[in-house]
């Protein structure tokens, strides 16, 4: 509670520092940024399928659930995609293969969904154009509505929305369902009525921390298969190597992951891009788009035939085994599409021979094949780095910052470690301006208050933290001496009341005169009282007993009918001497009891009269412990002791008492 509390205190304090000492604006900005990134949510790691699938992989797929009651379909991620698809059960047909629902990642069926609603922008057809790789011959139509996604299988724990775009998809151009990550809505009628997408209604709904995602494909070949990483509104830093190139989105209408390919080599220097170009980075295909000119270099580095009734690259038997045996990598080489070629930040992404040693299936081919996944271009809109170079490239894009990276895939076994993406101060400032650093006179600043940080922090260090420390060790110390001085007086108490035993060895005597020890029977025996020279006295050193003189046998009476009281006789009836009476009230009063029991003590020769209760030096009350201590009352006074941790579990563990 008072760890909190101090916690509170510091944190009210750095604020108001940060307001005074840095210029408004930005120590307005800062103070938001660190109150906004207390109640952020984390992000979400997707579960991968744990499937591998495609007619022209295979490709680690991803699981989702779409409609009430939820159908399990299973899609690829799309870079460039801001919808959500998935096959329809058009999409098998009586012509296809018996398990074709299967090898498309499972059909989804909208008339079988409780909460499916149309999409009636178009009032007389639901069927709209895909429109997605239309600059790469791809066509293909959707049935387009609104309906309950799930990221994840069942029980994955996946978010889900509800009213969202899908589209039942029938062609076979796209052979399986995709996801989209681009954070732009979608229009189906103009552009003033957008339909916002499943990332952008994940960060209206706070389910993420900011518009952004990271991906990367995963692949076959290493570590006994690598399954794809998609993490939204952050990324998994155990899965890259970083670097210090960051790429903006474009401002004109070039798609937004656009790069520059400056170049791209062979492990052995052999060049395979005769010059550079713009090229864009698009998960939804699989293959890589180039010239034709680099095409023909790669042919003549490979091997490759090119096949034009599938328009593929086949790679036979004989030329993977040896392919296989060379093992040949090749790198591609990237920079800001708006740099010079001068500029020197560079980062080199490199893909081994396995990342394109995949194979096609139906209805590519009508047997499994080995090709290569390289594609000729026909112009400069289908320049395209596609799935294969995800294999081995972990792309991080933010949406808000309008930026985002390319980094080579790192393959060791670190564990997952998932970092947060925190939104700008303001989503709507240049995305130039943030990486470009503060102002001069920001930083003049800063730099002029930094003493005076340090000052505020080191008074706040002392009054949340050293002073109250000081306070509880004084405190600590001094009940320690009040209990050390308490144990004192109590034990200077005990030694002043306690009532000595009766020595043996010890006896009044004047000179010349017999003393007689009572018998070993503790009886006195019986004297004559006329005999001057024997005296019977105790020692008026304290009101107690001593031993007498004389020897006699036991007798209770003496011979004139007196009782012994304390060495001094009265006859019964007769007045009670002075003496007498002040001996016995200081008896009673002190604690050792009556007369009559002092005679039979006496008798006994213990000289003090015995109670059934402890000695008046020892009485302890004993507290059930209730993780506070035990109480001692000694002498009237209350001592409180606290109690070790350990006593005090042990304790609660007996009582069955919780400590908080």
């Amino acid at each position: 509670m008072l760890l909190a509390l101090h916690s509170k205190v510091a944190y009210f304090a750095f604020s108001v520092l940060l307001s005074f000492l840095l210029p408004g604006s930005l120590g307005r900005a800062f103070g938001e940024r660190v109150n906004s990134r207390a109640t952020l949510p984390a992000p979400i790691s997707v579960l991968p399928s744990q499937e591998w699938e495609g007619n022209d992989g295979p490709w680690s797929t991803f699981t989702l659930q779409i409609g009430t009651p939820p159908q399990n379909v299973k899609v690829l991620v799309s870079t460039a995609s801001t919808q959500t698809w998935a096959v329809a059960t058009e999409g098998c047909g009586a012509g296809d293969v018996t398990d074709c629902p299967k090898l498309r990642g499972g059909q989804y069926n909208y008339t079988a969904s409780s909460s499916w609603v149309p999409n009636l922008a178009n009032v007389s057809n639901q069927i709209y154009e895909l429109g997605l790789e239309s600059a790469l011959g791809l066509k293909g139509n959707g049935r387009y509505g609104f309906d309950d996604i799930t990221l994840g299988f069942q029980g994955s724990g996946g978010p889900t929305l509800k009213n969202q775009t899908v589209a039942g998809i029938a062609a076979k151009e796209f052979f399986m369902g995709v996801f989209g990550l681009t954070a732009r809505p979608s229009n189906f009628t103009n552009y003033d009525n957008p339909i916002p997408s499943y990332m952008e209604n994940l960060r209206n709904q706070s389910m993420i921390p900011s518009l952004s995602w990271a991906y990367t494909a995963g692949n076959q070949y290493r570590l006994n298969d690598v399954l794809g990483s998609l993490t939204l509104g952050g990324y998994d830093s155990s899965k890259f190597t970083p670097n210090n190139l960051t790429f903006d989105f474009p401002t004109n209408d070039d798609p937004d992951l656009t790069v520059k390919l400056e170049a791209i080599t062979t492990s052995s220097s052999i060049s395979l891009l005769q010059s550079s170009i713009n090229t864009v980075l698009d998960s939804t295909v699989s293959h890589i788009w180039l010239p034709t000119s680099a095409c023909a270099l790669f042919e003549n580095a490979f091997g490759l035939t090119w096949n034009d009734t599938a328009q593929l690259y086949f790679v036979s038997e004989t030329q993977h085994t040896l392919l296989q045996a060379q093992n040949p990598s090749v790198t591609f080489t990237l920079r800001r599409a708006d740099t010079v070629s001068s500029a020197t930040e560079r980062v080199n992404i490199t893909l081994p021979y396995g990342a394109f040693d995949l194979e096609a299936s139906w209805p590519l081919v009508e047997n499994s094949t080995r090709y290569f996944p390289l594609k000729r271009a026909n112009d400069s809109s289908q320049y395209i780095l596609g799935r294969a170079f995800f294999q081995e490239a972990y792309v991080i894009a933010d949406y808000e910052r309008k930026n985002f990276s390319v980094s080579q895939c790192k393959w060791d076994s670190s564990p997952q470690n998932i970092v947060t993406i925190f939104p700008p101060s303001n989503s709507t400032d240049n995305p130039k301006s943030e990486t470009s650093g503060l102002p001069t006179g920001a930083i003049a600043g800063i730099a002029a208050g930094g003493g005076a940080l340090l000052i505020v922090l080191a008074v706040v260090l002392y009054f949340c933290w050293w002073r109250p420390r000081q306070r509880k060790r004084k405190t600590a110390e001094l009940a320690a001496n009040e209990v050390t001085i308490q144990n004192q007086q109590q034990q200077q108490q005990q030694q002043e009341f306690v009532k000595p035993e009766l020595d043996s060895n010890e006896v009044n005597q004047k000179p010349g005169l017999q003393i007689h020890e009572t018998e070993g029977s503790k009886v006195f025996a019986p004297v004559e009282i006329g005999n001057p020279d024997i005296v019977y006295e105790m020692p008026a050193r304290e009101e107690v007993a001593s031993e007498m003189t004389g020897t006699s046998t036991r007798g209770d009476e003496i011979d004139d009918d007196r009782f012994l009281y304390g060495g001094r006789g009265f006859r019964r009836g007769d007045r009670t001497p002075a003496s007498a009476t002040a001996s016995r009230q200081s008896s009673i009063s002190s604690g050792w009891g009556s007369p009559r029991s002092m005679h039979s003590e006496l008798a006994r020769g213990r000289g003090r009269g015995s109670f059934n209760e402890a000695s008046p030096g020892t009485d302890t009350l004993s507290s059930v412990s209730s993780g506070w201590g035990s109480t001692n009352r000694t002498l009237g006074s209350d001592n409180v002791s606290p109690a070790s941790p350990g006593h005090i579990q042990r304790e609660q563990r007996r009582s069955g008492l919780r400590h908080q």
